[in-house]
């Protein structure tokens, strides 16, 4: 009888070792996957992508370019890192700063998405879309602040140049060997490339296809193995590594997109755990906001790299989208007022797409859709 029972238990501890080993393959695919959609889309573009930022004279016209862009290329840091370098070779600094504001918001897009997987259970749905919307609800209250306050005072821009004139005499600051990130990814990304080099721009459009398609499969998977594996000690750990209160969790934010350099990634890692009922939206809430402030990592890398005329420009920018997301931070979640406003929406979204499809079609066309697309027509 003992006999039968360790080997039960033996088998047991076996099969949740090959869900764990499961659950990093997926995702390690779900990294992948959203490094696919980046190189896709820069594949298919080009170098015509960086055209998509050179007409933004006007503050929201600005804003909706970044915000655009951000939302195809699914990567802020991709989108911030493009500003800085445009920066770089002289675009003025009061430009860009809008860019970088839609870049926050637009960034928003993957994790609304994910939460599309939950979609066929009710309860999952509105948990899952609720954890997934209070980020864009914050990062759209933070520029409904920031972005008057910089049209009318400079106040980013001004923040910004303070903090780099002690730089003015900084030489080349190279700092890109740490992205580590890549190196993991890229060789899978290149398999994959390689077949579709043939198509020419068209392949980059498979390719943005084929990541989207293994984001929804590993964010399946990786709900599905978290039902089974988040019970008992490993719940516990996971909820008082994240919900253990919100400095933490903002810290936890900000040092795993720091090291994963995609807040995009981070963010739709948590739609899963709430969708499946490991967390709750409020437990995530700062979590998302220090992914805002993580993602910052890869735009003051790329600017670190620059030297020459224009590279103190380049590293303000990339000192603008620190800045914008550590005040947004303090200003919003610092009053209680402003704090609960992201999670109210959030919960009020949540409940509208249990009762809705339609509705969250429609939300996520008018957010990034149909408002930049009217705002650029209208400004141009």
């Amino acid at each position: 009888m003992n006999t039968q029972a360790t080997t039960a238990e033996t088998a047991s501890s076996s099969m949740r070792w090959v869900r764990w080993a499961n659950l990093a393959f997926m995702l390690y695919v779900l990294l992948v996957a959203v490094s696919m959609v980046s190189s896709g889309f820069k594949w298919s573009v080009g170098e015509q992508a960086k055209t998509l930022f050179e007409f933004a004279s006007h503050p929201v016209a600005g804003l909706m370019i970044g915000l655009v862009a951000t939302a195809l290329i699914q990567s802020s840091s991709t989108v911030t890192s493009i500003i800085v370098g445009l920066v770089a070779g002289g675009l003025p600094v009061e430009t860009a700063i809008p860019m970088v504001m839609g870049a926050n918001i637009g960034t928003t897009l993957t994790n609304t998405i994910v939460s599309l997987g939950h979609a066929r259970c009710k309860e999952e749905f509105r948990r899952a879309f609720a954890s997934a919307t209070v980020h864009d609800i914050f990062n759209l209250l933070a520029v409904a602040i920031f972005l008057p306050l910089e049209m009318v005072f400079g106040l980013l821009d001004k923040i910004s140049q303070w903090l780099v004139s002690p730089m003015l005499d900084a030489g080349d600051m190279s700092m890109k060997g740490l992205n580590f990130m890549k190196p993991l990814t890229q060789p899978a990304v290149d398999i994959v490339k390689g077949p579709l080099a043939t198509f020419g721009n068209v392949g980059g459009v498979v390719l943005i296809f084929i990541g989207i398609a293994l984001i929804f499969m590993a964010i399946t998977t990786m709900g599905k193995l978290m039902r089974s594996l988040m019970v008992g000690r490993a719940r516990d750990i996971l909820k008082s590594a994240i919900g253990r209160g919100p400095l933490h969790g903002i810290a936890s934010g900000t040092v795993v997109t720091i090291l994963v350099q995609s807040s995009s990634t981070t963010t739709s890692l948590m739609v899963p755990l709430v969708g499946t009922g490991v967390l709750k939206v409020r437990d995530v809430y700062p979590f998302t906001l220090g992914a805002n402030i993580g993602t910052c990592i890869t735009a003051l890398l790329a600017a670190t790299a620059i030297s020459g005329e224009y590279a103190v420009f380049a590293l303000q920018i990339a000192l603008v989208h620190l800045v914008f997301n550590v005040l947004a931070t303090l200003v919003i979640f610092g009053i209680p007022v402003l704090r609960e406003l992201p999670l109210k929406g959030a919960f009020f979204l949540g409940d509208l797409a249990t009762k809705s499809k339609a509705a969250v079609a429609g939300y996520i066309a008018f957010i990034f859709l149909v408002l930049p697309g009217s705002i650029l027509a209208f400004t141009a």
